[in-house]
């Protein structure tokens, strides 16, 4: 069996120490940058094992200047005659993608050239393929409100291991939301709580105890995203964003409330374990120091019987420190695409995300 190697450290190693020999001994002068972005659980520090059953192996993206990218298929073929055909007892041949262009490893035959995955983009190339932008061009409030958080992640989390065309600059321009578009984000997720909050007992007051655990669910899911947003990561996908949260910081202290609320059989004991994550979570707001202290302690919701940490309060004074006019002017606190849907269908769909830029004018 193959010792598993995370994907991102073997791309790195496999260009170290067979791709970037090659280029150099057949293409001296050839100004380039190299590493990997954009899609896959690799990218993200993500991949298993089980990660190995598709599209995934020994591959590098290399991103060539727009004068040079005429020579695509001629380093292309070089390195397809002279790339061994296993690397660290993975074979670096792939087989012929399938209908929605995912490939497989295949083992070479002897002579055989290799079918390899090393691609080649202009950096504009990518980027307009990628996220729709030109990278050059400075990127606006609609844009970011717009962009997949999955794929802003893929950009932060990915590598360059060699880099003469300066694309660290632009994973860098894309590296977090700018800040008021930031506070946007979390008054709208502030706002998202104190819309739900209340309903997790009113439900289970009249016995839908099952109305009462999917309120909970959401609420967590709001609750979890808010410490992306706090913490200034941004959320993978529905596949990845449990395992992601168990990355920041506050989740050894938050898991296991957030997880009592998920196993909880009766509305009031529900209720008591998202109180105490209102609770922690309204700390860490405070710590941020973005507005003046605001209560920690969860209080009835207009007189009635149920527990709540008023998010619109934290959301309002959010608000409040915003100074962009154009953010100021989004006619609601509806948040990003990332916030209003999880459908992936939409998110990987650049057109469909780009006709939603509609909402916030």
């Amino acid at each position: 069996m193959t010792k598993f190697i995370p994907g991102l450290q073997l791309s790195e190693q496999f260009y170290k120490k067979i791709v970037k020999p090659l280029i150099e001994t057949e293409f001296q002068d050839l100004k380039y940058s190299a590493g990997l972005i954009g899609s896959g659980s690799e990218v993200l520090g993500f991949d298993t094992e089980q990660s190995t059953d598709h599209h995934w192996g020994p591959c590098v993206m290399l991103f060539l200047l727009p004068k040079d990218i005429s020579k695509k298929n001629r380093i292309s073929d070089f390195l397809s005659r002279n790339l061994p055909p296993t690397f660290k007892g993975y074979s670096t041949n792939f087989g012929t993608p399938d209908e929605i262009g995912v490939q497989l490893l295949s083992k070479a035959e002897k002579g055989q050239p290799i079918n390899h995955r090393i691609e080649m983009h202009t950096i504009k190339s990518f980027f307009k393929r990628y996220l729709q932008i030109d990278p050059n061009k400075n990127i606006n409030v609609f844009d970011w409100l717009t962009f997949s958080e999955q794929k802003l992640r893929t950009i932060k989390y990915g590598k360059f291991f060699h880099d003469q065309l300066g694309l660290n600059y632009f994973k860098e321009k894309l590296n977090y939301f700018p800040k008021d578009v930031w506070l946007y984000l979390l008054a709208s997720e502030w706002m998202k709580i104190s819309q739900e909050e209340p309903f997790v007992g009113r439900t289970g007051d009249v016995n839908d105890e099952l109305g009462s655990r999917i309120i909970a669910a959401r609420l967590v899911q709001s609750i979890m995203r808010l410490c992306f947003l706090m913490e200034k990561e941004y959320a993978p996908y529905s596949k990845w964003f449990g395992t992601a949260f168990l990355r920041l910081k506050c989740a050894k202290k938050l898991s296991p409330v957030l997880e009592k609320v998920l196993a909880s059989k009766k509305w009031s004991t529900r209720e008591k374990y998202l109180s105490k994550s209102y609770k922690i979570i309204a700390q860490i707001h405070n710590d941020l120091k973005l507005t003046k202290p605001i209560k920690t302690e969860v209080s009835s919701f207009h007189g009635r019987p149920y527990l709540v940490i008023h998010g619109e309060i934290f959301a309002n004074e959010i608000k409040n420190k915003i100074k962009d006019h154009t953010i100021k002017n989004i006619p609601s606190d509806i948040g990003s695409v990332n916030q209003l849907s999880n459908t992936v269908d939409l998110l990987e769909n650049d057109s469909l995300l780009n006709r939603l830029k509609i909402l916030y004018k």
